[in-house]
């Protein structure tokens, strides 16, 4: 079996726990999100974006690299991947909006879990 395979193998499926801090509901940004993946990574800054045919995407966190070039900070690696992210975080979203319909509030800064101490790096030097 190639390196890859085995490396795949020994991985457990990725599991997504979508965190959508903010709803707007005019604009291109339509919400923002953390992802924890697997309980051992967070991803803080997805942004779900509207497009100018008004089809939501989600946007990786990003730095700019140059005038008008932004660069990911980080990313999915292989297209499967990004469906498999991409798909989760947009399922929390359309969660949100169908809660907020039901109940009649908007969701604006809710607290981010990932914020508490048991999600921080215990970091020393």
């Amino acid at each position: 079996m190639p390196e890859t395979q085995k490396q795949a193998a020994s991985h457990p499926p990725l599991n997504y726990n979508v965190n959508i801090q903010n709803v707007l509901r005019e604009g291109s940004r339509r919400g923002i999100a953390s992802v924890d993946l697997n309980g051992q990574f967070t991803v803080r800054g997805v942004t779900i974006m509207n497009d100018s045919r008004n089809k939501l995407f989600v946007s990786m966190p990003s730095y700019e690299a140059g005038i008008g070039k932004y660069r990911d900070v980080c990313f999915p690696c292989t297209a499967e991947s990004k469906a498999a992210f991409d798909q989760a975080v947009l399922d929390a979203y359309q969660q949100v909006l169908i809660q907020s319909q039901e109940t009649g509030q908007s969701r604006k800064a809710a607290p981010d879990p990932f914020d508490s101490p048991a999600h921080a790096p215990d970091m020393t030097m």
